[in-house]
């Protein structure tokens, strides 16, 4: 069976180049496999992930403290505008009647950082004043003023001793994007564009052929059957899975990258009181030792048009490489070429391994001391423990960190012909969807980029251009956002 694109998984990922190469190539014909009975039952999955959309407005481990003392934003500045882009694709989809009910995904909701302590109030401030006059985060507001705070987070404020110095970032720019709700709508959309969707679908194998297609191998799970289906390109937006795919490709580029899974828990309020007192996603800074991934943050959330209160993430260990994955994903992805960097990582990471330990011993108890340092009078009966996805942190070589350099990030793959690409790593991952999909676009498809740079251009007006230096188009794009995908109530448009 031959087709000119095969997408394998149907998360996020799949979902966003899917529906951008039916508007660029709306002739090509597309096929999707996924393992699962439906789409985004994995990482993309409402509850196997923290739901922000990650513009940097909140996360401290985007900012980083250089030895000077100054505050680096540069990649903070990089991620708002590449989540910038993820919003105006959205826009022309609902403005095109692709996908509707754009609140079914997106939501407005304050953004906070919240910090105790002297050294990290101090980190906070500058972070703020560095940020502040910055056109994409103008309106935030900075307070160390405990009366203030209760204004802005009395749940967090109530019953709370302050002892030390406290304070927080606050900016109404941010959303809460459910991202399994999002990633439903693109499939649905795709199958109306008569895209072919394989559910139950497993993708055991993949090689190039000699007439240079490749030939994908699945096996339908419910019957066994096994079929060989061939393209031209294949992308491999499996989460977890994309590793050993990407290694059974055979591409040089694939050698030498190993992958470190990381679980993931978080609590659920059951309290309606409690989670009608909060109103923002309220992000921490990581304890010492701990990953990034890790940052603790209380958030609202709406799944299902139903407002919740989580928190999280508990970090755990799984040799698995997707939640409904294998107890030998992690071994059976060490491989001759990749074997030295996996090891030199270990050795690398101790301290991290170490932690993972810790976190996985945590029991309730514990883990609600944890949320007191949030919420300072929850109660255990009133929260419950939730297992959310597997993600697998990139291993490989670089020049910065040396051999078994852990990466912390979203990260392309591809080979040299464009014939083939993988997408590994984590957050900030969905949110920076279109961004990351067309860099696929661009690394597979150079030839057709000429022809098709208008049409990407009216889909994403900031494409190729920095909005922090062009305010005009910022303010254009963001006003466009926030009126269509139904922000304009509650989110300030930013204009100076």
């Amino acid at each position: 069976m031959k087709t000119d694109v095969i997408l394998i998984g149907a998360g996020i990922m799949s979902a966003t180049l899917g529906t951008l190469l039916k508007e660029l190539a709306p002739e090509w014909e597309i096929a999707v496999f996924e393992r699962l009975g439906q789409p985004a039952d994995e990482s993309s999955n409402e509850w196997n992930n923290a739901g922000t959309g990650h513009a940097a407005l909140c996360e401290l481990n985007y900012t980083v403290e250089k030895a000077d003392g100054s505050i680096d934003i540069g990649k903070a500045i990089k991620i708002n505008e590449q989540f910038q882009e993820s919003l105006q694709f959205w826009s022309y989809l609902v403005q095109n009647k692709h996908i509707r009910n754009p609140k079914d995904f997106v939501m407005p909701i304050p953004h906070m950082s919240f910090v105790q302590g002297e050294e990290n109030v101090a980190f906070l401030k500058k972070r703020f004043e560095q940020m502040v006059d910055n056109p994409l985060f103008k309106g935030m507001e900075f307070s160390d003023d405990p009366q203030q705070l209760k204004e802005w987070i009395p749940l967090m404020m109530e019953d709370r001793i302050v002892t030390e110095p406290i304070a927080a970032t606050r900016i109404e720019a941010g959303t809460d994007v459910n991202f399994g709700a999002l990633t439903r709508m693109l499939f649905e959309h795709l199958e109306h564009k008569h895209v072919n969707l394989y559910y139950k679908h497993h993708v055991e194998d993949m090689k190039r052929t000699s007439d240079n297609l490749w030939e994908v191998k699945v096996r339908n799970v419910a019957t066994g059957e096994v079929q060989s289906h061939y393209a031209k390109f294949v992308f491999i937006g499996a989460g977890g899975g994309s590793l050993h795919l990407l290694q059974k490709s055979g591409i040089p580029e694939g050698r030498g990258i190993g992958g470190f899974p990381v679980s993931g828990l978080f609590m659920v309020c059951n309290n309606p009181d409690m989670i009608e007192q909060h109103h923002a996603k309220v992000y921490g800074k990581a304890k010492v030792g701990a990953p990034p991934m890790s940052v603790p943050h209380l958030d609202t959330r709406f799944i299902d048009g139903k407002k919740m209160l989580l928190f999280g993430p508990f970090a755990g260990f799984s040799p698995k490489f997707l939640k409904n994955g294998s107890l030998f994903d992690l071994i059976t992805s060490v491989k001759p070429h990749n074997v030295l960097t996996m090891l030199a990582a270990g050795a690398k990471n101790m301290a991290l391994t170490k932690y993972l330990i810790e976190q996985v011993m945590l029991s309730k108890e514990q883990r609600m001391e944890e949320l007191r340092e949030f919420i300072p009078h929850a109660k255990s009966e009133d929260w419950d423990v939730i297992i959310a996805g597997q993600r697998v942190q990139v291993i490989k070589d670089t020049e910065a960190g040396g051999k078994g350099t852990l990466q912390f990030g979203t990260e392309v793959v591809a080979a040299h012909d464009g014939s083939v690409a993988a997408l590994l790593g984590a957050s900030p991952g969905a949110s920076t969807a279109v961004h990351v999909m067309l860099e696929v676009i661009e690394k597979c498809f150079p030839n057709e980029m000429k022809q098709w740079e208008a049409k990407i251009k009216e889909m994403i007006p900031s494409y190729g251009v920095s909005l922090m230096k062009n305010e005009t188009l910022l303010r254009e794009v963001q006003t466009l956002a926030a009126q269509t995908l139904g922000l304009k109530e509650n989110m300030p448009l930013q204009i100076a």
